[in-house]
């Protein structure tokens, strides 16, 4: 079964992703694609800890998460799977994994980023993957939580200065 929402959020696994996400999705199992969080013992140890028992955690580098995805191995659990920025969500697509719709849920501020959203601040790098990955014919929504109205992302690119 494909991934039932790919996710950036540079939080990764936090109180939005536990306590409305999971639930609104019923989701069984989280993909964390993140080379850095694979790699980080202390960060892994958490994000279990935020999950909810039954929700199993897979956290791979993103050219591994694609493989997993896309393998047997996967299963068919319902998969929410989370990415810390655009450059992982094109990563997956490179990988080969396939995908019609990315949720852009929480790209936070930091110096050099420009406002695109309520929680949505982009670097000139992200601009150009979200393009990218609209070119390639992703749906990029805006959305931080399941209740609020979908944002066309790719339109509000359009207007943002390259």
């Amino acid at each position: 079964m494909p991934p039932i929402l790919i996710r950036i959020d540079d939080r990764l696994i936090h109180g939005q992703v536990v306590e409305a996400w999971i639930p609104h999705l019923k989701a069984e199992r989280v993909v964390v694609a993140c080379e850095a969080a694979a790699n980080d013992e202390t960060q892994q140890a958490l994000m279990r800890l935020a999950l909810p028992d039954a929700v199993d955690l897979q956290i791979l580098p993103p050219a591994a998460a694609a493989a997993y995805l896309g393998s047997a191995a996967c299963g068919s659990a319902r998969t929410l799977v989370l990415v810390p920025s655009p450059r992982e969500a094109l990563a997956l697509l490179d990988g080969g994994l396939a995908f019609q719709t990315l949720n852009v849920g929480g790209l936070h501020y930091s110096a050099g980023r420009i406002q695109l959203g309520r929680v949505i601040f982009l670097s000139e790098e992200d601009r150009q993957t979200l393009r990218e990955l609209s070119k390639r014919g992703v749906t990029l929504e805006g959305r931080a939580v399941p209740s609020d109205r979908k944002t066309d992302i790719a339109a509000l690119l359009g207007g943002v200065a390259a």
